[in-house]
């Protein structure tokens, strides 16, 4: 696809969140998390106005690129001359999530195997990881009511998600939302890590042993000191290295 740059057209700073928003998109459909063109990943540009950044509906993850991303309102109406189209039922989720939690910047939404059958799963997210223990210090749950495009749903998944940074969408997938695209992207891992351990632990027909509770509680502390303090951002530029030598499409 021949798209024209917009690096020249929009301040550094949306154009820096325009290549990152980009490059995690790749990086879903390279790590098998994408369902076709079917999710999304929002990100709040920086400023007063609740502007965003979404995917234009109907490229597959990995052709997407930092000057095909949409800008859009809270509403998901187009702000930016474009010729591909959006799906505001997509965006309902997101922007449930966007208008209460000021400190997040990306949200991100999957519908891969492991997640959607962990959803499926009465007990949830099992102690049985360690991965799992970074889930279990933010987790919270929202119970299915069919496709996600009705507002009125807002207010409910709102009050569920509280102040968490992991939201398990019943019978449906998984979210995680962080202060930057690296801190949403690198929960994701996490989250699907946690859940594709679960489901191959299941399938041995052992019985599972449960990390003690009390692990749990002091996760935060042992996040910080495992990331150096910088959360997500610390494993992102390895991340875009890795893009560029597959790709480096993504920054057009």
């Amino acid at each position: 696809m021949n798209i024209p740059s917009l690096q020249d057209k929009v301040s550094p700073e949306e154009w820096q969140l325009r290549v990152d928003l980009a490059a995690c998109y790749r990086l879903v459909a390279q790590y098998g998390w994408s369902d076709l063109v079917f999710t999304h990943i929002s990100a709040r540009i920086p400023g007063p106005e609740h502007h965003f950044l979404i995917n234009p509906y109907g490229l597959m993850f990995d052709e997407i690129t930092a000057s095909s991303l949409v800008k859009v309102d809270q509403e998901c109406n187009k702000l930016n001359d474009t010729p591909f189209p959006v799906n505001p039922a997509g965006f309902v989720i997101h922007s449930a999530v966007h208008a209460v939690r000021d400190d997040v910047q990306c949200v991100l939404h999957t519908h891969t195997r492991a997640g959607v059958a962990v959803s499926a799963q009465k007990n949830g997210v099992l102690p049985i990881s360690q991965q799992s223990t970074f889930v279990l210090a933010s987790l919270a749950y929202h119970d299915y009511e069919g496709v996600a495009f009705r507002d009125d749903e807002k207010p409910r998944l709102q009050a569920d998600l509280g102040e968490a940074n992991f939201l398990m969408l019943r019978n449906h997938g998984l979210l995680t939302c962080g202060k930057t695209i690296a801190d949403a992207f690198l929960s994701m891992y996490v989250f699907e890590t946690t859940c594709q351990i679960q489901i191959a632990a299941q399938s041995g027909g052992s019985e599972l042993t449960q990390v003690d509770p009390r692990i749990v509680q002091g996760v935060a502390q042992a996040m910080k000191v495992q990331t150096g303090g910088m959360g997500g951002q610390f494993a992102w530029p390895a991340l875009l290295r890795k893009l560029d030598r597959i790709d480096s499409s993504f920054r057009q």
